[in-house]
């Protein structure tokens, strides 16, 4: 009997954790595991509350998480009931998830596959890039050889990929005392004795050894009819920034005149604007990511005007200069890495969205964003307000927005939505 079938060991939490369980939250931290006696890295363990608690058809029990033994998330939970069969429900998980995306993604060949707890998934990300597939194991239960083959050979079976490639977080993998791995193509086998340099955290796109073929995994993706060259061994996150997709459409809706994308990374918002403004101006400071932007620009034949430079220095200068702008994008990093980071990044927030509001005309269009899961809704809401009554502007709200839907949103576990996006009316 393999781990993946083996029965399920049992973990104790505190009434607190439960009580959070119980309302729809996956995730129980360490200071609220009460007793773990027996449970292994990796292991699919039976949860069960403080004596006393009943759980639905059994005293005390909760469902069924993943352990890990580094984590400060200690349990990941992954079903409501008993898991005899680890590797048959992920089977069935990755078909499920897979089965989601042709109900309800269209208009591009370049998505999020499974998005970890949002596919009910933990600790597994895996990234459509046209025929390559990028995947990302997050945590120790994933990354057991037993999972990393079910998931490899259903995503073959049900997507037939070109390539696999992965892509390591150094962070997570310290974080979960993960075996060392390279970034790199796992597949097909051919390929991944020739691994690409380690992409590291740098976010830098990696570069062949001398001699050596060109990177097997880059590849040309579409989203909603605009064309990007894209690395998934290279640029931030998984390759590209899939999870706005769907606003990147939205914002070309309301587009006219002349706009500015700010924070434009490799042209995502710029180049859908192109198609329907009469200019376009993209800032960056990474010369990397606006040369590649360039060549995205190339590729769809459109003009769009880039700038190297800090964008909180190039904000203040151009609004105290006066210029005026028919369309704003502010679609900043994530600020707030955690929540004590949260004041200074309000302060940024607030900054960044004052400047924008006084660059724009009566009837303008501001596009602002927040990536940071600690930055709330209601956060950027207030802060947006502040901005507006400091510049004397008024902002009515056209859509209110979130990541597209191939990066769902589950009720119950608020990290899932994680990506804000505003679209407003300034008069």
């Amino acid at each position: 009997m393999t781990r993946a079938q083996a029965p399920s060991p049992g973990v104790s939490i505190s009434r607190r954790a439960a009580e959070r369980i119980r309302a729809g939250h996956v995730w129980v931290y360490r200071s609220d595991v009460v007793d773990q006696t027996g449970v292994g890295p990796g292991a699919i363990a039976a949860v069960h509350g403080p004596r006393g608690q009943a759980g639905p058809g059994e005293r005390g029990f909760l469902g069924t998480a993943l352990y890990s033994s580094s984590s400060e998330i200690a349990l990941r939970m992954i079903s409501r009931g008993r898991v005899d069969n680890l590797e048959q429900l992920v089977r069935e998980r990755i078909r499920d998830a897979i089965a989601y995306r042709e109900r309800f993604v269209e208009s591009t060949n370049a998505y999020r596959v499974i998005f970890s707890e949002g596919d009910f998934l933990p600790g597994l990300i895996v990234d459509r890039y046209n025929n390559v597939l990028s995947l990302q194991v997050l945590t120790q239960a994933m990354d057991s050889e037993e999972m990393r083959k079910v998931s490899i050979s259903e995503l073959r079976a049900a997507l037939n990929p070109a390539a696999i490639v992965e892509r390591v977080d150094r962070r997570v993998q310290r974080l979960e005392r993960l075996p060392e791995r390279a970034s790199g193509v796992i597949w097909p086998a051919a390929s991944s004795n020739r691994l690409l340099r380690d992409s590291g955290e740098s976010g830098a796109a990696p570069a062949a050894h001398s001699g050596e073929a060109a990177n097997p995994a880059a590849t040309e993706i579409q989203m909603n009819g605009v064309r990007f060259l894209c690395d998934p061994l290279g640029g931030q996150k998984t390759g590209f920034f899939l999870d706005q997709r769907e606003n990147y459409a939205r914002a070309a809706h309301y587009a006219r005149g002349q706009a500015l994308d700010v924070f434009c990374y490799q042209g995502g918002f710029a180049l859908h604007l192109a198609r329907v403004c009469d200019k376009v101006t993209g800032v960056d400071s990474s010369r990397q990511a606006l040369e590649i932007a360039d060549q995205n620009a190339a590729l769809n034949r459109k003009e769009v005007d880039w700038i190297e430079a800090n964008a909180f220095d190039l904000l203040r200068d151009y609004s105290d200069a006066g210029r005026q702008y028919d369309l704003i994008v502010l679609d900043p990093p994530a600020f707030a890495k955690s929540k004590r980071d949260l004041p200074t990044a309000l302060r940024g927030y607030k900054e960044l969205n004052l400047r924008a509001l006084k660059m724009l005309g009566k009837g303008g269009i501001l596009v602002t964003c927040s990536c940071s899961y600690h930055t709330s809704a209601s956060d950027l809401l207030e802060t947006l307000h502040s901005a507006a009554q400091d510049s004397h502007r008024t902002v009515r709200i056209l859509e209110n927005r979130g990541a597209a839907k191939d990066h769902p949103s589950v009720a119950g576990i608020p990290e899932t939505a994680y990506l804000k996006c505003l679209i407003l009316l300034v008069s």
